[in-house]
């Protein structure tokens, strides 16, 4: 039976996947233009969000992002074990994980990968991503002042090493891509010039009140592809990472008018001008109708050019997911961590 909602037709309410948009890798390679995040260790249960990932495969979803530091990879495996039951094939689903801070060592990048792998009940990854591009690891649950005796700052030479491993995976036949996440201009400028498999992806940070123009189209030109965390601007993140001056992308009064004539959440305006920008966003929620709805509007009737344009100008440059716990010495601001005079801040 054929359902008709705000923004598409549904059967059964279920979207299908060949109605998606696809993000086209530079290996050819065919990324889902959404995916659902899975970062919710810090007031998710584990069960819960492997729940949703079942739940959301079973709805449409063919793209879910994961990581080690989540902590919930292992449940996670159990719902892919039932998603890949056939008739749904492996090559059918995208799946992402991460390597952590704690891991960037060459004696750990693999067996890390191999971790995750075993975890999720995979024999390879659609994409690896370097998920910090600092080794400074800090324990779950800490405030926003915890620092790492360890910490040091971007070493590019020592990313290198870490880079040689995460390209062995890829001739393992371990993982199908790797990319970075995280990363600035200066960074991945250094990482181009001396990667023998050049990184697919970039993840970051965007949504409608933190845009980023430029590394936004550095990524686009330089032939990967802008995955976005926070396209919502991420209202159950940790309050570690909440300062007063954050802003919130659903209630900017653009974001409300256009929901308003399409009848929809502003949390699904945001998701779809995301996808008509060309990033991936990767919204995380265990709520069905909320991803329901987020992939629905994927496919529902598209933002105008002038909404477009509207929303352009409402970026306000307010970074959500600051980093301070990655510091490497005292008296720093979080600012040393992205580069912003363009060049790599110096230890």
């Amino acid at each position: 039976m054929k359902v008709q909602s705000a923004s598409g037709w549904l059967i059964n309410g279920y979207v299908d996947p060949a109605l998606v948009p696809q993000r086209t890798l530079y290996t050819g390679a065919q990324m889902p233009a959404i995916g659902l995040g899975t970062f919710g260790s810090d007031h998710v249960a584990a069960s819960e969000v492997a729940a949703a990932v079942e739940g959301a495969a079973a709805v449409g979803y063919r793209h879910f992002d994961c990581a080690s530091v989540y902590g919930n990879e292992h449940e996670i495996g159990y719902a892919l074990r039932q998603i890949l039951r056939k008739p749904l094939e492996r090559e059918h689903v995208w799946i992402t994980s991460k390597l952590w801070n704690d891991k960037h060592g060459e004696n750990d990048v693999i067996p890390s990968c191999r971790k995750s792998l075993a975890d999720l009940r995979l024999s390879y990854l659609d994409l690896y991503l370097v998920h910090w591009p600092f080794p400074n690891f800090h324990p779950p649950g800490c405030d926003v002042t915890s620092r790492s005796g360890d910490a040091k700052p971007y070493i590019h030479a020592e990313f290198m090493k870490t880079w040689r491993k995460m390209e062995e995976l890829v001739g393992l036949g371990l993982v199908r891509h790797i990319g970075t996440s995280n990363m600035t201009i200066p960074k991945l400028q250094l990482l181009l010039r001396d990667a023998r498999v050049k990184p697919a992806v970039n993840e970051m940070e965007l949504h409608p009140h933190f845009q980023q123009p430029q590394l936004f189209d550095f990524v686009r030109s330089n032939g990967m592809v802008s995955v976005g965390y926070c396209p919502i601007g991420s209202p159950g993140r940790p309050e570690r990472d909440r300062t007063a001056e954050d802003t919130v992308p659903t209630q900017d009064p653009m974001i409300v008018k256009i929901a308003d004539r399409l009848r929809i959440h502003p949390a699904v305006v945001c998701v779809k001008w995301a996808v008509q920008r060309g990033q991936v966003p990767i919204p995380f929620s265990t709520n069905r109708n909320h991803y329901l709805s987020n992939l629905e509007g994927v496919i529902g009737e598209p933002l105008t050019r002038d909404e477009m344009r509207e929303i352009g100008a409402i970026d306000r440059n307010c970074r959500l997911i600051k980093g301070q716990v990655f510091m490497w010495k005292e008296g720093q601001a979080w600012e040393d961590l992205w580069d912003l005079n363009g060049e790599i801040t110096p230890p």
